[in-house]
């Protein structure tokens, strides 16, 4: 019986980014506004070390430019993210779906939401953890459309709060 080596694993190459001058930083920036797609794609993936996101090309200008700086100038220092998230976690309770809802599109707690729906008037009300319809509590908006109608819908767009064209 003969005994096999134990395999090594190989790590990745570790990724890493370029330096920025803070002499740089403001041309730099310039350059984001003139760059193509395809240029802010390629600096995405210079900056990030990863694929760029299917986002809109103001997104891709906007992550670029904080990174740019990032690097540049330093980011927050790590008392600076704990007290960010914890002043998050007192907003939110730690409720991960309130916390991908922006605050200034959330309507404000207590809030009453009418929308009638084949002759029935409906009453939404916005609780500190979500919303309440018909005595539960429910997570979403869309959760209570689609209770009220049967179907999927876009829980703001089916109670008027936003339109068609928002994002």
């Amino acid at each position: 019986m003969t005994r096999s080596k134990p395999k090594r694993v190989e790590q990745p190459p570790a990724v890493t980014f370029p330096t920025i001058q803070k002499q740089d930083v403001l041309g730099r920036l310039a350059d984001l506004k003139t760059a193509s797609t395809v240029e802010l794609k390629d600096q995405w993936r210079s900056l990030f070390g990863a694929e760029p996101p299917p986002y809109s090309r103001k997104f891709l200008e906007s992550r670029l430019s904080y990174r740019i700086q990032e690097i540049s100038f330093g980011g927050l220092r790590p008392e600076t993210v704990a007290r960010l998230e914890a002043l998050g976690e007192q907003i939110d309770g730690k409720n991960i779906t309130l916390r991908r809802i922006r605050q200034d599109q959330r309507p404000l707690t207590g809030t009453r939401l009418l929308r009638e729906w084949k002759g029935v008037e409906h009453v939404v009300t916005v609780t500190r953890d979500g919303y309440e319809w018909q005595g539960r509590p429910y997570q979403s908006l869309s959760a209570i459309a689609r209770g009220i109608a049967g179907t999927r819908w876009n829980g703001p767009l089916f109670f008027g709060l936003r339109t068609r064209g928002d994002a």
